[in-house]
């Protein structure tokens, strides 16, 4: 029950149905109470939004898992003094964050946040470290300006870690496979005889399978909550072949075929299946491939395979060559016709074009007696041949992938990501001609694409060209019309174009795309605000500030909106809001000098301005009020040493 209930769980959150994962996990915390099912329900209510019932389930619990979900949940509740307690517990010094490259970025999120932005840096590159592709730390990185050089982060090393990821992951799956192919062999040979004779194969043969299959699939059920039934995992499939599963294999079983060379040319499935029951250990067959050879004896090997043993009697067979052909023959059954089947048996291929299967059946064909002392000789060849596609291939994401084939995809993912990286990191260092050109470096197929125009849109706003920022903005809307990224942006650079008409017809688009997005509030008020309307289009921007509290642009707009309507106290408040989520948010910085400024409070006011520069150097706007800020102050100086020293010839 337990497992058909966490099966149940698992599907309706995989089909993003969130009621009924979390309906059916309560039944099962409530029959089953544990941990490990309390993390099941915290999860089914992150991902339905309900982070404040997985905050009260999770409260107090020890497992990694749940201190990690735990700390999410307190992340998104703003909780942060708690959510970075349950990442690093006070009365555990030296333990060690959970999940690996997420629990480091989650703490690097709660460390920027805070306001400690070494250590966030510190996080974000052992996360980078643990995971190399995890994007999302190389961005907040490239926020905090405290990124390397992309070729750095994604160079060598990181290949060599992901490769080193995926070859892990491979030998775990190999481990699993070898582990149940030996206890089905194990359940299998105490339930046989020892004395086993051709007369009685099939008699014996159809009780082999009904005590396999019930002791199959009865160990993690019946057993509870057993140290191995995490391997067993319930399916439709499993039930309905409940009385199916391979015949037992006997070590003094002697096949006697008269003529050799009949059993080398037949490659149907049927000969395919009866030699591979023949290799007493064949190692690495996973669940999947057993239930597919078990559906095919109940149905085809049993009449012929009693009228084979029948007709040929006397004659002793090398079961290596019946081995190593169901080997073959299995291998492009289970790849298909694809394009996979030919990389596949492509791996086992020798020299001068001959395969290794074909070798071994010209030397296998001997005269030579079966020799009970050496009961690995069929096994031997076979798990060989299997071996070599096995270690050779691999799943990744329902696809069989070749080690070669692994790396070629790393060393593209990782060229990608150096050109993208780069892009991003010298946009956020405002170096935006030069990040420009770096995304010019792009292939088409990517650079046209919402995220890439939208970033070409902001290096073109930095540098004042609000022509082509408004172009690469518009061609990001038609590439990715759902995509609210930078659309904050995009309705500024309407602003500053006087484009009151497109200003209205995007605003009023993403609103209806997404009201609960901050963008699509952001756009409403800058088009209040370029209608003079700038008590409504404070109400926009206040609004897009609630739907998130740490999006430092709406904040700013609200400081900018706050001074229009000389409020200067709730102005300098919404530009330290900002600064606050974002500290170089060089807009915010630009505000403050602004109201200093226009107080005449010049000493502050050049702060602040000089504060915006240093972060964003190219900006002529920053550098004209960080001038003017100067040279007022310079003169304020000259009047101020000239009453002191009266006799100043200046």
């Amino acid at each position: 029950m337990e497992a058909m209930l966490v099966d149940c769980v698992n599907n309706s959150l995989r089909h993003f149905v969130y009621k009924n994962a979390i309906f059916m996990c309560e039944r099962l915390c409530a029959e089953f109470p544990s941990e490990v099912n309390l993390q099941l329900l915290a999860t089914s209510y992150l991902q339905n939004n309900q982070a404040y019932s997985a905050y009260h389930l999770l409260k107090g619990t020890q497992m990694a898992q749940s201190r990690y979900l735990f700390a999410l949940s307190c992340f998104q509740m703003d909780l942060l003094n708690e959510a970075e307690s349950a990442l690093c517990p006070v009365n555990e010094p030296g333990a060690e964050i959970p999940n690996g490259a997420a629990g480091h970025y989650l703490l690097g999120l709660i460390y920027k946040y805070t306001d400690r932005r070494k250590n966030a840096a510190q996080q974000f590159k052992q996360s980078l470290t643990i995971d190399p592709l995890l994007w999302a730390a190389y961005e907040e990185l490239c926020i905090l300006g405290a990124a390397e050089e992309a070729t750095a982060v994604f160079g060598e090393t990181a290949a060599l870690s992901i490769q080193k990821q995926y070859m892990q992951q491979l030998s775990t799956s190999l481990g699993l496979n070898t582990y149940n192919e030996e206890r089905n062999s194990t359940s299998t040979k105490n339930t046989s005889s020892e004395d086993y004779s051709p007369r009685q194969s099939k008699h014996t043969q159809s009780h082999g399978l009904k005590d396999i299959s019930g002791n199959f699939h009865s160990h993690g059920v019946n057993g509870g909550v057993s140290n191995m039934s995490f391997y067993n995992t319930p399916s439709p499939v499993a039930a309905q072949l409940s009385g199916i599963a391979p015949p037992p294999l006997f070590r003094n079983f002697q096949p006697a075929v008269a003529n050799p060379n009949s059993l080398i040319t037949d490659s149907s499935p049927k000969s395919t299946v009866n030699s591979t029951l023949q290799a007493p250990r064949r190692k690495f067959v996973d669940e999947g491939k057993l239930r597919k050879i078990s559906g095919r004896l109940f149905s085809d090997s049993g009449p012929r395979r009693s009228s084979r043993l029948s007709a040929d009697s006397g004659a002793n067979i090398n079961s290596s060559v019946a081995t190593v052909s169901g080997n073959v023959n299995n291998a492009s059954k289970y790849l298909g016709g694809s394009k996979l089947s030919s990389l596949a048996l492509r791996s086992v291929t020798l020299r001068k074009g001959h395969s290794w299967a074909n070798e071994n059946m010209d030397e296998g064909v001997r005269g030579e007696p079966f020799d009970d002392s050496r009961p690995n000789t069929a096994s031997t060849t076979g798990s060989m041949a299997s071996n070599d596609q096995e270690d050779e291939t691999m799943s990744i994401g329902g696809i069989a992938m070749s080690s070669q084939t692994i790396t070629i995809g790393v060393s593209e993912i990782l060229n990608l990501l150096r050109t993208l990286g780069e892009g991003c990191r010298l946009s956020y260092m405002y170096r935006c001609q030069e990040a420009l050109d770096t995304y010019m470096k792009l292939p088409h197929k990517h650079y046209n694409t919402g995220w890439v125009l939208s970033q070409v849109g902001k290096a073109y706003f930095e540098l004042i060209d609000y022509l082509e920022a408004e172009k690469a903005f518009r061609l990001a809307r038609l590439a990715s019309p759902y995509c609210l990224e930078g659309m904050d942006i995009y309705s500024t650079v309407l602003y500053h174009l006087k484009e009151d008409m497109k200003l209205s017809y995007l605003a009023q688009e993403l609103i209806s795309t997404d009201r609960l997005a901050p963008q699509s509030w952001c756009a409403m008020g800058n088009c209040y605000s370029l209608q003079k309307d700038h008590e409504t289009a404070l109400k926009n921007f206040l609004r897009a500030v609630q739907l998130n509290p740490r999006f430092a642009y709406a904040h700013t707009l609200c400081g900018h909106e706050y001074t229009t309507l000389e409020d200067f106290e709730n102005g300098m408040k919404s530009y330290q809001n900002a600064l606050r989520v974002d500290t170089r948010h060089y807009n915010a910085w630009y505000g403050l000098g602004m109201i200093y400024l226009r107080q005449e409070k010049l000493e502050f006011s050049e702060h602040h301005f000089r504060m915006a520069f240093l972060i964003n150097p190219s900006s002529s706007v920053i550098m004209s009020y960080l001038g003017t800020s100067l040279h007022a102050l310079k003169v304020i100086l000259l009047l101020s040493s000239y009453q002191v020293y009266k006799k100043n010839n200046l």
